[in-house]
């Protein structure tokens, strides 16, 4: 059965966008759309107006990234062993040097980023939208797979959760499950999930 895996927060130990964002942007305006996350702005209109106060080269970020976010202990041995899809909300140019610099191969499905000068710009894949949340979501990432595992921690995970065949859920997610009496398993970290799987 396919594995399919969120990345910031969950093969991540912290949420690498949010540390970008804080880090390099500006947090008010993180601490504003993470409110109205849900109820005013869509998942990508949160993500797009967060971004946009990066103005930050994206080599020096790449950088910080690289020296300060580590991945979650085991996940380099259970990518190799299960070869999970990773779905993110995120950016390829954010994931990658991670998984490189950790020497992992895996497969990706994320956004893209144009890191202007101005205000990086978060340029969305193609994804339609969701007729069970109304918005663009990972369900449109996993269609067609035939029962998968999911595996994540926030916002961007609570649809897609819903169609998988397990869940191993931590954090927000883990309390939206527990809230909306959705059946999962809870993780620490991938070797659990290894011996879990």
């Amino acid at each position: 059965m396919q594995i399919v895996v969120d990345w910031d927060g969950t093969v991540t130990e912290v949420d690498g966008l949010y540390e970008i964002v804080r880090t390099f942007g500006d947090e008010r305006i993180y601490e504003k759309t993470e409110g109205s996350l849900g109820r005013d702005l869509t998942l990508n209109q949160v993500i797009a107006a967060e971004v946009k106060t990066v103005t930050t080269p994206l080599t020096t970020v790449v950088e910080w990234l690289r020296e300060n976010v580590r991945l979650r202990a085991g996940f380099a041995d259970f990518a190799r062993i299960h070869q999970p899809l990773i779905v993110s909300s995120g950016f390829h140019e954010l994931i990658d040097p991670l998984l490189e610099r950790d020497g992992i191969d895996a497969r990706v499905v994320a956004n893209r980023l144009d890191p202007a000068p101005d205000g990086w710009r978060a340029l969305f894949r193609e994804q339609e939208t969701c007729a069970v949340c109304g918005e663009p979501c990972k369900r449109s990432d996993v269609a067609g797979l035939d029962g998968f595992v999911y595996i994540g921690d926030g916002f961007s995970d609570r649809c897609v959760a819903g169609a998988a065949s397990r869940v191993f859920a931590r954090d927000g997610l883990a309390t939206y499950l527990a809230a909306n009496a959705v059946p999962f398993e809870r993780f620490t970290d991938f070797h659990e999930l290894a011996r879990a799987l």
